[in-house]
């Protein structure tokens, strides 16, 4: 039984109806092109121009008409029939036609006035001549070649021709896909075309080539693009037939003539003899087909090739000849080198990775033991809630600091260490433990940040690290918070069920420049009151801009109104979706008792 589910007629169906309806647009394309090429012929016989120039005068008049350029080519009507000119040709020329076994042409120049060949008349046609359209020899000879093969110039035929008749080299173009243009219908070929000026006017002749050309043809496009080749040697005769990859893959002249089997080791990396010894004594003792692969010395570098060799036995079972069908695989190779480079080096990094998570975490919890609950200080209930972010490499430097000081006042800060990993991390410990010495000062809480500002620039010198926090100090004397904002967003205050910002003067982020002065704000607070700080975690989202993160926060803090700080947060985190954040989040509730 198949492994593999039945297809249902929807899928099938559906399929086929994307192809068909990919197969209609394509088509559709094809006959617009058809309409384009036909009408730049038309306009180039009709103004006695060359196709590009032509064109360019139709690109033009869809300009002006403000048409589409299809809409403009389908008004070019076809340039009405001029009598036939019936050329004096000499005798020879006929006679030369008559013995080319295919069709033929021969062609004399139309100049414009400057004297430029523009086109070419048909002057005679042999009794083969047919386009592929199917227009016969009686239908061509005495018009122009442009009127009745207008394929000629979207294939550049035309300019060849032109190129042939102006510097008297021949050319051949075997293989030509060669699309002719007739009342609005393309009518592709492959062709093997000819050309050469004789006298004073060319000699043409073209020929389909049939399927087996075709087949020989695709073979040679395809040995080519995937690099195949293909070998025979005759080991009664000695002789050797080879493709020309072959030649390419093997680093081998044409004229040395293709290599002797015997010969192969000599180019043959000395690591892999063993590979090919044991090849051809399988192809020629044990009479067995072999697929291998080995690699040989070009001159441009190592190759690796995989080959399918076979012997070819005569009656009695010996062998005979031997057949190779050999394909260069070294870029295949070379991408699973690369690969299997950068495999191993992101496993190198997720193992790193993984480290830095784990000492961070370690880190983290050292600086930051309380991850949530309640703390009560003189005057206050402080709820805290801190969420690392969901993703490993998303983990920061989020912080805050409650606590009461020796002078009877409680400092209150939260910041947040610019980064991920280990590095926000190590620069969250300095902001935090460093805050926690200069505390004891007693200074005002501008003059903290003023000091932590410095302690964080020249402790890292040559690196930038930066930082936001605010920091104050709250006074259950007069209940008052004087507080300084280092660049981070401003709290909140909610009184009676209102929430909203507080006005203060916004610093300097930390460790953006040496020197800088942090200005203070007094915030009067009373009973009741809550005074709400948070982390950027909270109201950044991606996709979604600032503004409307605060608005979302604001809505939030509004319907949460409980009494305990810490069932106020949790209700603004389910609120505003925090326990899934991408960044961390660090909210601190100041409730004034």
């Amino acid at each position: 039984m198949s492994r593999f589910p039945p297809f249902s007629r929807y899928e099938t169906g559906a399929a086929s109806a994307r192809l068909r309806d990919l197969l209609v647009r394509l088509r559709m394309r094809m006959r617009d092109e058809a309409i384009l090429d036909e009408a730049i012929a038309r306009l180039a016989t009709e103004l006695n121009i060359r196709p590009g120039e032509a064109a360019e005068q139709l690109s033009r008049m869809a300009q002006h008409s403000g048409l589409e350029l299809v809409e403009v080519a389908k008004g070019i009507e076809r340039p009405p029939d001029e009598p036939r000119q019936t050329p004096d040709v000499p005798v020879w020329v006929n006679a030369m036609l008559d013995a080319v076994h295919a069709s033929a042409l021969y062609l004399t120049p139309v100049k414009d006035a400057t004297g430029r060949v523009v086109d070419f008349l048909i002057a005679a046609a042999n009794r083969h001549a047919r386009t592929i359209a199917g227009q016969t020899a009686s239908e061509l000879a005495g018009r122009r070649l442009m009127a009745v093969s207008p394929g000629v110039a979207g294939s550049r035929l035309l300019d060849d021709y032109i190129t042939v008749f102006e510097t008297g080299e021949p050319v051949h173009r075997e293989g030509l896909e060669f699309v002719e243009v007739l009342d609005y219908l393309r009518w592709p070929a492959t062709l093997s075309v000819r050309a050469a000026r004789v006298d004073d006017g060319l000699l043409v002749s073209w020929r389909t080539m049939d399927d087996e050309e075709l087949l020989v043809s695709g073979w040679d496009r395809a040995q080519r693009l995937a690099e195949l080749g293909w070998g025979e040697w005759n080991l009664a005769t000695q002789r050797t037939l080879w493709t020309p990859q072959m030649y390419e893959m093997f680093g081998r002249d044409r004229e040395q003539g293709p290599m002797a089997l015997e010969d192969l080791p000599t180019v043959v990396v000395p690591e892999d003899l063993p590979v090919v010894e044991d090849q051809v004594r399988s192809l020629v003792e044990h009479r067995e087909a072999v697929e291998t692969e080995f690699r040989i010395q070009h001159r441009h570098g190592v190759r690796h090739l995989s080959v399918y060799s076979e012997p070819i036995l005569d009656a009695d079972g010996v062998p005979v000849k031997v057949r190779c069908l050999v394909q260069d695989v070294t870029k295949n190779r070379r991408r699973e080198r690369a690969l299997a480079v950068a495999h191993e080096q992101a496993h190198r990094q997720r193992q790193r990775a993984e480290e830095e998570h784990r000492v961070t975490v370690q880190l983290q919890d050292t600086i930051v033991p309380i991850r949530r609950g309640l703390i009560h200080l003189p005057g206050l209930t402080v709820g805290v809630r801190y969420l690392p972010g969901e993703e490993l490499i998303r983990l920061g430097g989020d912080w805050f600091k409650a606590r009461l000081i020796p002078d009877g006042r409680v400092l209150i800060a939260i910041g947040d260490a610019m980064g991920h990993g280990l590095t926000a991390a190590s620069i969250m410990l300095q902001m935090r433990s460093g805050l926690a010495g200069l505390a004891y000062t007693q200074a005002p809480a501008g003059q903290l940040a003023t000091w932590l500002n410095d302690l964080i620039v020249h402790s890292n010198e040559g690196i930038t690290v930066t930082g936001t926090a605010i920091i104050g100090h709250f006074d259950p004397q007069d209940c008052t918070f004087r507080w300084t904002n280092a660049g981070h967003p401003a709290p909140l205050l909610i009184r009676d069920g209102r929430a909203a910002p507080i006005d203060g003067v916004q610093g300097m982020m930390l460790g953006a420049f040496d020197m800088t002065e942090y200005q203070m704000t007094t915030t009067r607070l009373q009973s009741g009151d809550v005074l709400l700080l948070y982390t950027d975690g909270v109201v950044e989202r991606r996709g979604q801009d600032l503004e409307a993160g605060m608005e979302a926060l604001l809505q939030a803090a509004h319907l949460c109104t409980d009494d305990d700080p810490e069932q106020m947060i949790a209700c603004l985190l389910k609120r505003l979706g925090g326990e899934a954040a991408e960044d961390d989040v660090c909210v601190i509730a100041v409730r004034v008792l």
